[in-house]
C-alpha cells in the first residue's frame, strides 16, 4: 500500500509540475507576439491565438478562426513585410487583461499595433490583435 501512495504522490506532482510549467503569464505571451511579429510570422503569432481572435486592419475588423486569423495576417506580412517593430506601452487591466501597444515599421508606412491577452485556462492568449495605419 505504501508503494501504491508514493507512486499516485509522485505521479499528482509530476502532472502539475507540468501543467505549471506550461502555463504561461500574459508578459511571456505579449513578449512572444512581439517576437513573431517583429520576424513578420503569422504562423508564429497564430501560437499565441485564442479559438477566436478580433483582427483589425486599417479599420476593418472581424471575428475569425484560428486558423482564418493566421491568414489575414500571412497575406498583412507578405503585403507589408516588417522592418521593425517594438512596443511603446504595456499594460493590463483590472480584470486581468494584459496588452500592448506598439508601432509597426515597413516600406509601405508605419502602424500603430493594439494587441490584448486574456486568460484562457492556464494560458494568456490572443483576444485582439490591431494594425491601423498611422
Amino acid at each position: 500500500m505504501k508503494v501504491f501512495k508514493f507512486i499516485f504522490l509522485t505521479t499528482f506532482l509530476a502532472f502539475f509540475a507540468t501543467v505549471f510549467a506550461f502555463a504561461q503569464s500574459g508578459d511571456d505571451a505579449l513578449n512572444g507576439v512581439r517576437s513573431a511579429i517583429k520576424a513578420g510570422s503569422a504562423k508564429e503569432v497564430a501560437r499565441y491565438f485564442n479559438n477566436s481572435v478580433e483582427v483589425g486592419l486599417n479599420g476593418d475588423k472581424a471575428s475569425y478562426s484560428q486558423a482564418q486569423a493566421e491568414f489575414v495576417l500571412r497575406d498583412f506580412f507578405s503585403k507589408t513585410p516588417p522592418a521593425s517593430f517594438e512596443y511603446l506601452h504595456q499594460g493590463s487591466s483590472n480584470e486581468g487583461q494584459k496588452y500592448a501597444i506598439g508601432k509597426y515599421t515597413s516600406k509601405a508606412g508605419s502602424y500603430r499595433v493594439f494587441v490584448v491577452v486574456k486568460q484562457f485556462g492556464g494560458s494568456y492568449r490572443i483576444d485582439t490583435i490591431d494594425f491601423t495605419k498611422e
